[in-house]
């Protein structure tokens, strides 16, 4: 995958996902309307390709004016997320040198694989995750919309803790996925089915579309190391 394909696809990719999270603020007051708005119509502009890198560069200014809004990242771990790619994308299209422009785009693709990992490493720490217990009480008494029957789940301490240790492993040994493509195409997939999951049972759609949007980083990035 060359460096602009990559660049391309991860500024698809990334302009549908704010797209989608900026849906939900239109019916919400006026001065949030204008500016996810604003959003909804750059993110077009950067669909089609449209007099880049311009429209990238008004998002980027214009995702400083949402976190004064909401006094940072209001939606947790998705928005940085997003907030990251949007301006490495920004750096990548705009600095003048191209050495660091894939400096600024390989350094999402780190950035990901490290969310993988440390996320694993926070869960192995502790002792709840290690035994089932946190996962049990995500099933038992989440607010998020999971069914009653999966809320069974809870009762299945067993299955609970293979699951638990299931997700820690892999987490921790995902920057090993780094050693081919292969093992790295792999390696997303099962990410990408573990984020899909999570959306559907939790209604955590955010992370779906904003991880995955950032995929091509990667998958650039192992291919220019190796």
């Amino acid at each position: 995958m060359s460096f602009d394909h990559a660049l391309r696809l991860t500024e698809a990719l990334l302009a549908l996902a704010l797209i989608q999270q900026s849906l939900e603020h239109l019916r919400a007051f006026r001065r949030e309307r204008i500016l996810f708005g604003a959003r909804i119509v750059l993110c077009l502009l950067v669909l089609a390709g449209v007099t880049q890198p311009w429209p990238l560069v008004a998002l980027a200014g214009l995702s400083l004016l949402i976190l004064q809004r909401f006094s940072g990242p209001y939606n947790g771990g998705s928005d940085r997320l997003g907030l990251l790619a949007l301006w490495c994308l920004t750096l990548a299209r705009t600095l003048p040198v191209e050495a660091w422009r894939e400096l600024a785009f390989g350094y999402l693709g780190v950035q990901l694989m490290l969310s993988y990992f440390i996320s694993g490493w926070v869960k192995i720490v502790n002792p709840d995750w290690r035994r089932g217990a946190a996962l049990r009480q995500v099933f038992a008494f989440s607010a998020y919309p999971v069914s009653e029957s999966l809320r069974g789940w809870a009762e299945r301490p067993r299955l609970l803790l293979a699951m638990s240790w299931a997700v820690m492993l892999f987490e921790l040994a995902f920057p090993l996925t780094m050693v081919s493509q292969l093992s790295l195409v792999v390696g997303l997939v099962v990410a990408a089915t573990f984020h899909l999951a999570n959306a559907c049972l939790f209604g955590l759609n955010r992370f779906f579309w904003t991880w995955v949007a950032a995929y091509p980083a990667i998958l650039w990035l192992q291919q220019r190391l190796f």
